[in-house]
C-alpha cells in the first residue's frame, strides 16, 4: 500500500511538472530561449557552481549544529556526505522516503536518537533556511521597484519594515517554544543560514552574467527568492516548472525579461541537479552510519 502511495505521489508530481512546464513554454519565446542557450558565457558558470556548492556546505554545517544539540557527533566531512545523500534523495527519488527521512532513518539507526528529536532537527533546518530567504526578501522589496499599486503603498512599506524588524525575533520565539533543545545553536544556525542564502544570491548573479544579463539584477534576485519559497512546496519534481512559472508571471511587475528569467531558472536547476547527483556516489565513507 505504501509503495502504491509513493508511486501515485510521483506520478502526480510528474503530471504537475509537465503541466507547469507546458504553461511556461506557452508564455515564452522558445526561439529566443534557444539563442540564449547557445550564447552562454560559460566561464561565468564556474564561480556560479562554486558558490552553489559553498551555499550547500554552509547549510550542511547549520544542520550539524542542530545535530550537536541532540548529542549526535558527526565530523563535518561525514555530515557533508550525509547531506549530499539527502540532496540526491530529495531530487532524484521524490516519491520515496525523501532526503530528510533518509537522514532521520540512518541517524536513528546509528545513534538511537529519538525520531522526534531528529525530525525536529531537520524541520528546524528547513525553517532556518526559510527565515533567511524571507528576511532577504523583505530587504529586496525595499530596494526593488515593483510595478503594482499595492506594493507602492505606505501600508506595504510598513509591513516590509515590520517584517525586517520582527522576522529574526519571531523565529527566536518559535525556537524557544517549539524547538527549545536547539536554542543554543540559534545564532550560529542563523549565521550559517544567511551565509548559505547570500552565497546562492551570488551564484544567481553569476548565472545572470553568463546569460549576458547586466541590468535589473536585484529584481531577478527578488523573484529568485520568491521562486525558492514556491519550489520548496512538494508539488513538482525538484521545483521544476513551479520556479519557472513564478518568473513568467512576475516579469511584468518586477521589470525582468521573462525568457531570460526562465533560462536562468533552468540553468540554476541544472547546477543544483549536478551537485545533487554527486550524492549517488557517496558510499563507504559513511560506514560509521551504515554499520
Amino acid at each position: 500500500m505504501s509503495r502504491l502511495k509513493n508511486q501515485l505521489k510521483t506520478a502526480l508530481k510528474l503530471l504537475l511538472t509537465g503541466v507547469a512546464l507546458y504553461l511556461v513554454f506557452r508564455k515564452i519565446d522558445t526561439e529566443q530561449l534557444f539563442q540564449l542557450a547557445t550564447s552562454i558565457h560559460w566561464p561565468w558558470l564556474i564561480p556560479a557552481v562554486i558558490l552553489f556548492i559553498l551555499s550547500k556546505v554552509a547549510t550542511a554545517i547549520r544542520l550539524n549544529r542542530y545535530f550537536e544539540n541532540i548529542e549526535i557527533q558527526l565530523s563535518e566531512a561525514e555530515n557533508w556526505r550525509l547531506y549530499l545523500l539527502g540532496m540526491f534523495y530529495n531530487l532524484f527519488l521524490p516519491g520515496g522516503i525523501g532526503g530528510d527521512g533518509y537522514k532521520v532513518y540512518l541517524l536513528n539507526k546509528q545513534f538511537k536518537t529519538p525520531v522526534k528529536n531528529l525530525l525536529q532537527a531537520v524541520l528546524l533546518d528547513r525553517l532556518g533556511g526559510l527565515v533567511a530567504i524571507v528576511f532577504l526578501l523583505f530587504g529586496l522589496f525595499l530596494i526593488v521597484e515593483v510595478k503594482h499599486e499595492f506594493f507602492e503603498s505606505s501600508f506595504w512599506n510598513g509591513l516590509i519594515i515590520a517584517g525586517l524588524v520582527l522576522t529574526v525575533p519571531a523565529f527566536w520565539l518559535v525556537q524557544k517554544l517549539v524547538f527549545k533543545d536547539f536554542l543554543p545553536s540559534f545564532w550560529s544556525g542563523n549565521a550559517w543560514s544567511f551565509t548559505g542564502q547570500i552565497a546562492q544570491l551570488a551564484c544567481a548573479w553569476f548565472v545572470l552574467l553568463a546569460l549576458g544579463m547586466e541590468e535589473n539584477i536585484l529584481a531577478y534576485q527578488l523573484v529568485f527568492l520568491i521562486s525558492s519559497i514556491v519550489a520548496v512546496l512538494p508539488l513538482t519534481i525538484g521545483g521544476v516548472g513551479a520556479r519557472e512559472l513564478v518568473f513568467v508571471y512576475a516579469h511584468a511587475y518586477a521589470g525582468i525579461e521573462e525568457t531570460a528569467a526562465v533560462a536562468f531558472s533552468l540553468i540554476f536547476f541544472l547546477i543544483s541537479a549536478g551537485v545533487s547527483l554527486a550524492g549517488a556516489f557517496i558510499k563507504s565513507d559513511l560506514s560509521k552510519i551504515y554499520n
